[in-house]
């Protein structure tokens, strides 16, 4: 348990110590929210019926929880050939155990980002539909943030290039964002997108986000949890079997 709230903290901290990071960080949620929440507002409304910025926000936190918790992976590559990791790796622990804390530290800052933008589209009019269900939301907020945590460090478990790393992050992300149903509804779609959206995990974490924040759903939120819940197991049962292996 030392090492897992070790690697926990280190992980915190260096978000902590990083200001332009994490200022940087919030340039794409705002020009979404901005961009896309106000210039298709009006389309939105006259097709749906609704507030686009109330539909689009909850996209938009798992976006930016998506991206945070992908590119935490690059900090593997860096650590194992410059820094922290190198160290630890030759120590008597359970590289189980720093796969652990350093899963739980990526996910407690991506979750902490998309807090972050939660209250930024509080400010430009994104109304909660049940408080109640807040709890929920972080709940669905974290388990997106595991999942792709622990999906980052894998991929980077198997690089040792730090330029090639954005380059596959963003060849990965860019389809998995898209398609999840963070910019548009389900109902309705293309038989060949409906499939894609279907096997796309952050779907299940938009849908079920956008649930507990709005009380609008396209699946079920006991399925939403169900499927995030079972492939954030495989994912971190992946990644620690791929960290295990780095070779120093």
């Amino acid at each position: 348990m030392g090492v897992i709230y070790i690697m926990w903290l280190r992980q915190l901290k260096k978000y902590w110590r990083s200001k332009p990071r994490m200022i940087g960080s919030l340039g794409q949620p705002l020009l979404f929210l901005v961009a896309l929440g106000f210039g298709f507002g009006p389309i939105y409304q006259k097709a749906a019926g609704g507030s686009y910025i109330d539909f689009l926000a909850p996209g938009v936190i798992a976006m930016s929880i998506l991206f945070t918790a992908m590119f935490t992976g690059i900090e593997v590559i860096w650590d194992r050939q410059f820094g922290f990791l190198k160290e630890t790796l030759v120590a008597p622990v359970s590289r189980k155990d720093i796969m652990i804390g350093r899963t739980l530290g990526g996910a407690t800052v991506s979750v902490f980002q998309g807090i972050v933008v939660f209250l930024i589209a509080l400010l430009f009019g994104f109304r909660v539909g049940n408080p109640i269900l807040i709890p929920a939301a972080l709940l669905f907020m974290f388990l997106i943030a595991l999942l792709f945590t622990a999906f980052g460090t894998a991929v980077a478990s198997r690089l040792e290039d730090m330029q090639a790393f954005p380059l596959i992050m963003n060849f990965i992300i860019m389809p998995i964002f898209f398609l999840s149903g963070a910019l548009f509804p389900l109902q309705g779609l293309p038989k060949g997108i409906a499939i894609a959206a279907g096997f796309d995990p952050l779907t299940y974490g938009v849908d079920g986000l956008r649930w507990a924040l709005t009380g609008i759903s396209h699946f079920s939120p006991w399925l939403d949890m169900g499927v995030l819940a079972v492939i954030t197991l495989c994912a971190g049962i992946v990644g620690t079997w791929f960290f295990s292996k780095i070779q120093i």
